[in-house]
């Protein structure tokens, strides 16, 4: 069966990045930026949620770990959706690159859903005077946390590539019912866990500088996924197309390889510059003294 991503790109659709050959460069020139950005919005965040924001009256400092553990909470939810969708267009598309997004994914994932773990027991401790409950809310985000590491450990376990995507495909598209019991725990079951204060059908239940603070540090963490999820589909790209396709190896000839390529091509410029510099001070030597290893000026 042909996959989608065979098929020669065309025109100036944005279907075209669906090639690896073509998202390959594209994503190698965008990660940088979303690193940046996702840096320069958490400093501010940061400084907002810690310095700037007022103390809660009924928690007091204790509530500033929302600054974490709220956007580690919403992408560890938002990706895994990410992954389902992907999943579903390799599926239906069979396109490979929507597979290698899913497992580019799946790391960063973890890493918030970690976290939202980790600052929740955090949390609950001074609130609840526990670090844990066999609560709706923690029960439903540790078994997201498990449905990650499953995902990442049957993929890997798998050594066909192909077979290995279906599998994981199916993990991420069952797990992904698990993403709305979740959100709506705290309304469907009596739990320890309080309700959500920003709702995209209520006013925010917080001061407008805690939620400049939050969203600030939300959009840092979505702009630290989209920079590790293309830097990560990178080495992807590199790994299952360089056999099949071939095009690979042409990126080293042209020069185009980001990353380890900069790096690559920064030492070459300076081996030249040693090189010239090398020459300039023979040519110096021959020019004062009329020769240089029995060789006489011309």
């Amino acid at each position: 069966m042909r996959s989608f991503d065979d098929k020669k790109p065309r025109g100036k659709s944005l279907l075209r990045f669906a090639a690896p050959q073509v998202f390959y460069p594209l994503a190698g020139t965008l990660a940088p930026w979303f690193a940046a950005a996702a840096a320069l919005l958490a400093l501010i965040g940061l400084y907002v949620g810690f310095f700037v924001a007022p103390t809660d009256a009924q928690q007091g400092e204790v509530y500033r770990v929302i600054f974490i553990h709220v956007p580690a909470a919403w992408m560890s939810m938002f990706i895994y959706l990410l992954m389902a969708f992907w999943s579903a267009v390799g599926l239906v598309m069979n396109t490979r690159l929507s597979f290698m997004m899913a497992r580019a994914l799946a790391p960063t994932g973890a890493m918030f859903c970690f976290v939202a773990l980790w600052t929740g027991a955090l949390w609950g401790k001074p609130t609840w005077g526990t670090y844990w409950v066999w609560d709706a809310r923690l029960t439903s985000q540790l078994l997201l946390m498990f449905l990650y590491l499953g995902y990442m450990a049957l993929t890997a376990a798998i050594e066909d590539g192909r077979r290995a995507d279906r599998a994981g495909a199916i993990i991420a598209l069952v797990g992904a019912v698990n993403v709305p019991i979740i959100y709506f725990s705290v309304m469907w079951w009596n739990t320890l866990h309080q309700g959500a204060s920003v709702s995209l059908t209520q006013a925010p239940t917080m001061a407008t500088t805690m939620l400049a603070g939050m969203l600030l540090m939300a959009v840092a963490a979505w702009a630290y996924t989209v920079a590790a999820a293309f830097w990560r589909v990178r080495s992807f790209i590199l790994e299952r197309e360089r056999i099949p396709t071939g095009w690979v190896p042409s990126l080293n000839d042209r020069r185009t390889v980001d990353g380890m390529g900069f790096l690559e091509r920064f030492l070459e410029h300076g081996r030249s510059c040693m090189v010239r510099l090398g020459q300039l001070r023979r040519d110096h030597f021959v020019h004062c003294y009329g020769t240089v290893s029995g060789v006489s000026p011309s």
